[in-house]
């Protein structure tokens, strides 16, 4: 039998739920820096993209121009990042970072640009809100 989906505890103490879309479940990154989601597919024991079945990966595509658009219209980034790396966690993952040019990490990576910022809790709420309705989830 094959084991339940968890979430790799490392993305489950960075991160924020948002909801579940059809496949995924899609997460805030706990950094006010920039905003950022992170698409989970709830499948087990998956590592890489090629690891989907097709109809799998057709959907995580799906959702995750649907997160992309999401955030784009939410925060009128100047540039989305989207990027499946998993060299930290190997649970299959995918970031979609909105950037602003005047983001503390631009032009360059995010990851170790700066200590990642807390979030106004009511800052949070109010675009975890914003998302979920544009996302349709609850």
């Amino acid at each position: 039998m094959e084991s339940p989906f968890s979430l790799h505890p490392q993305l489950a103490a960075d991160t924020v739920p948002v909801g579940d879309l059809a496949l995924s479940r899609v997460l805030l990154a706990n950094d006010a820096n920039y905003p950022w989601l992170i698409l989970v597919p709830r499948r087990p024991g998956i590592t890489e993209l090629i690891d989907l079945v097709d109809n799998d990966r057709l959907a995580l595509m799906r959702e995750t121009d649907a997160a992309a658009r999401a955030l784009k219209a939410i925060t009128a980034c100047d540039k989305l990042n989207v990027a499946a790396l998993g060299n930290v966690v190997v649970q299959l993952h995918v970031h979609v970072i909105g950037r602003r040019h005047s983001d503390k990490a631009w032009p360059k990576p995010v990851w170790g640009a700066a200590p990642a910022a807390a979030y106004d809790p009511a800052l949070r709420d109010g675009f975890i809100a914003a998302l979920r309705k544009a996302l349709k989830v609850t």
